[in-house]
């Protein structure tokens, strides 16, 4: 028995289990015929939206009609079936419509054909490399420039077309020709555009019931086939679209041209794909998280994953002419919110896309140019959204936003881009350097205000600041900024010692004029005078200075538990003042930045993703371990963070309760026992005599009869000691802390719900072990062994990532098995 990195086998069979038993949709049961109708249904309204903005974005990048039909295919089963994210639908993006117009017009369509399959290949290369993350870095402020800079430039292209005209080759001359293109309206497509948008617009603000019931009909459809029959009807002469036979349809030939534009167009389609797809992954995660229902069988995005997804859909796409795929926010928002639960619904979108590019050729063939023209003009506005504008206004990144949307206008889209980084870049420079203070004196009392990022570029100004107080006065220091490097912290903390020892005072505030707790000069001078507030744990109880002066609190762990209280009497009487203290204290700066996301708990609640199971001891703050905040933890604590065995409960039902609430009714993905170093419990458990044990005599007693197991897990030969980061543990309570971390995960096994989770594979068991003195937390893998956080992250964390999607082999777990044991 060894301890190691994350979980990777929670149970002895999994490694036998058919792979069918791990899906990427809803688990087996029951549900089945329910959940596939939903798939069906969301199949279908999505199909319906995908079809004509499909034909739209085709006709925008002037490239065969059919194209569009090929791509939206090829998206929703490829991209579909392969990707990380299961309810995002790709297809044709309109963010992809200004880079293969242009790449269109300088190559021709074959090449293009080509470069979307390099950029499909370069895609699974960055999918290789476990990059996807690092898309996610770009400012959100550049990513909303691009997006509303193309969606500009489709606007200004497809009113040529709603006006009756050709769109020139770029937004500049679109504008330059704007004033003769009105000069020479033509009133037939004029009117069915603007029939068009009417529709489009006022379809989803229906009032009554009659309205929420036609409202489900997508407005797209309803837009182009009103415009459609209105002008078959009408007997209007209209551009019509002109689906040609398939035996004709252009494939891909060999890229022509300079290899360094190609290698661009490569670049650029790699670039909009994968930010926009992934942008996209995590939004969908965002809807299906506040969908309301418990769609416990839809998992998270594996980014990594979808990336090589849409990389595979961009070469299938390419090799058989079709548009650059891309995931789309439209057709995933319609997905998610028709009730979709699994990544059928995407795939068989693809399905009836290509049912109809066969079977309904003569109905698309009435389609005026003019109709897709005006519902992809609509689509291009609606992408420079107010709420981004608002929202990097708010964060004054505005400047960032504008440059990268006139960048992308006038420029493209990689060089527009490119202007928004240098753009981001600088003005965090500004802002890190940019520092104002300002000195004041309020009712005898020196205010020294401190505006901004507190770097070794303020520190001369500062210190000048500080050495023109006057010596022996009573100094506040008011700190508006986020960020103190280390030489503005010297410098602070310098002057502050030297300013209390000529005889003044000094008090830090934040912006709200809430003290901060600072270590004391005189303490920090003493070593032995400890101190308990540091900047480096804001989840520390602040009391420093309001303890009695006849002595500190002590607290010591005997054998009969954990923190054994060993107080004296005026801090037992002063305890209650701590208690009101420290919830005036939450109150007054803890309250108002979380009352939000509480309210929001509240009207939705809780929704864990994980039951944590851990030890009473006060040193253990599983908040502080698992960087987690309220909702997504349900934490059962006891003494000795033990699992009793079914039915050995002796009248407490508490532990068996708390597992089954979480297992069966709040849909916890995965369960953690934590233990850690200097348990109490462990060292009484040690310490017990067999009458101890057999015949208890009080409540603790009793009830670490549980942990006997562990102790004879130890004692048996059958099982190997544990070791920790490939160290042997230090003394027999160390082994019996992490033998007793395994022993409960066995436990765990034992009950009937987890049992049926684990067998399903939507249950995953974790063990952690926290070394309290070194405040390092170990994780829990298949060989028994424990290594350390971050090395368990870079070098088996993927691997058992890529076990959730039901992607490794019985091979691949001896890999992992040897790569634990080599560390």
């Amino acid at each position: 028995m060894t301890l190691y990195a994350p979980a990777r086998k929670t149970t002895h069979h999994k490694t036998n289990r058919p792979r069918a038993q791990r899906p990427h949709g809803p688990p087996s049961g029951p549900r089945r015929f329910r959940i596939a109708g939903a798939d069906l249904s969301a199949s279908v309204a999505v199909f319906l939206i995908a079809l004509p903005l499909s034909l739209g974005i085709a006709l925008a990048t002037g490239a065969p009609l059919q194209s569009g039909l090929v791509a939206a295919a090829v998206g929703g089963i490829v991209a579909g079936r392969f990707g990380g994210s299961p309810l995002q639908v790709s297809g044709p993006a309109a963010g992809l419509t200004v880079v293969t117009a242009e790449l269109i017009q300088r190559y021709g369509w074959r090449t293009t054909c080509a470069i979307t399959v390099l950029a499909g290949l370069a895609q699974l290369g960055l999918s290789a490399l476990r990059v996807a993350r690092s898309a996610l870095a770009v400012s959100p402020a550049i990513v909303h420039g691009m997006v509303a800079g193309i969606g500009v430039t489709i606007a200004l292209a497809q009113l040529h077309i709603v006006l009756g005209g050709t769109p020139q080759s770029s937004a500049v001359d679109n504008v330059l020709g704007l004033p003769a293109q009105l000069a020479d309206i033509h009133p037939s497509a004029l009117a069915i555009s603007a029939l068009t948008v009417t529709v489009l617009l006022s379809w989803p603000k229906l009032p009554g019931r009659a309205g929420r019931l036609v409202r489900r009909v997508p407005a797209a459809l309803v837009a182009v086939a009103g415009a459609t029959a209105a002008a078959v009807a009408a007997g209007l002469s209209v551009p019509r679209v002109d689906l040609p036979s398939w035996s004709s349809h252009a494939l891909p030939g060999l890229p022509e041209g300079p290899v360094l534009g190609i290698a661009a167009g490569v670049l650029t389609i790699t670039l909009v794909t994968s930010v926009q797809s992934l942008l996209s992954a995590v939004a969908v995660d965002k809807l299906v998280a506040a969908r309301g229902d418990r769609s416990g069988s839809v998992p998270r995005s594996h980014l990594d994953r979808e990336l090589a997804g849409q990389g595979a859909a961009n070469m299938v796409s390419g090799a058989l002419g079709g548009l650059p795929v891309a995931g789309v926010a439209v057709r995933s928002v319609a997905n998610v919110s028709a009730g979709a639960v699994s990544r059928t619904s995407t795939m068989l979108h693809g399905l009836w896309i290509v049912l109809a590019a066969l079977l309904l050729v003569p109905a698309l063939d009435l389609i005026p140019l003019a109709a897709l023209a005006a519902l992809v003009m609509v689509v291009g506005i609606q992408m420079v959204s107010i709420t981004h504008i608002r929202t990097v206004t708010r964060h004054r990144e505005v400047v960032v936003y504008a440059v990268t949307t006139a960048g992308v206008v006038l420029v493209g889209i990689l060089e527009g881009v490119a202007l928004g980084i240098a753009v981001a870049i600088a003005v965090a420079l500004h802002r890190l350097a940019r520092t104002r203070i300002s000195r004041e004196e309020r009712d005898g009392n020196q205010l020294l205000r401190v505006r901004g990022q507190l770097t070794f570029l303020a520190v001369p100004r500062l210190s000048r600041a500080l050495h023109q107080l006057p010596q022996g006065s009573h100094v506040v220091v008011e700190l508006d900024g986020s960020f103190m490097d280390h030489a503005a912290y010297e410098t602070l903390s310098e002057w502050t010692t030297g300013h209390i020892a000529h005889g003044g005072t000094v008090e830090t505030t934040g912006p709200s004029g809430a003290r901060i707790a600072e270590p004391s000069p005189a303490a920090a001078s003493d070593a032995a005078a400890p101190t308990c507030c540091r900047p480096w744990t804001p989840w520390h109880n602040h009391q420093c200075g309001e303890l009695p002066a006849d002595g500190p609190t002590a607290s010591r762990e005997g054998p009969e538990g954990p923190d054994t209280p060993a107080e004296p009497a005026e801090a037992r009487r002063t305890s209650g003042l701590h208690l009101a203290s420290g919830i005036g204290k939450f109150q007054r700066n803890t309250a108002p930045l979380v009352r939000d996301e509480l309210a929001r708990l509240a009207r939705e609640g809780q929704r864990p993703s994980q039951l944590f199971l851990t030890c009473a001891d006060s040193r253990l703050v599983t908040s502080m371990i698992t960087s987690s905040g309220p909702g997504d933890l349900f934490t059962v604590r006891n003494v000795g963070n033990l699992v009793p065995l079914p039915g050995e409960e002796s009248g407490d039902d508490s532990v068996a309760a708390a597992i089954e609430y979480a297992v069966d009714v709040l849909q916890v993905a995965s369960i953690t026992v934590c233990g850690h170093s200097g348990c109490g419990a462990m060292q009484a458990l040690l310490g017990s005599g067999p009458d101890d044990l057999a015949v208890p005599r009080t409540p603790l007693r009793r009830w670490l009869r549980h942990g006997r197991p562990s102790l004879e897990r130890m004692a048996s030969r059958r099982h190997a000691w544990a070791r920790i980061s490939g160290r042997l543990p230090a003394d027999a309570v160390e082994q019996l802390c992490l033998t007793n971390v395994v022993q409960q995960l066995e436990h765990l096994r034992a009950y009937e719900s987890v049992a049926r989770r684990l067998a399903e594979g939507s249950l995953t068991l974790h063990g952690v072990y926290f070394h309290v003195g070194e405040a390092q937390a170990y994780l829990l893998s298949g060989t028994d062994e424990v290594h350390s956080y971050d090395d368990v992250f870079t070098r088996v964390m993927p691997t058992a990532l890529a076990e959730a999607d039901g992607r490794e082999t019985q091979a691949g777990e001896a890999d992992v098995r040897e790569t634990a044991r080599a560390s």
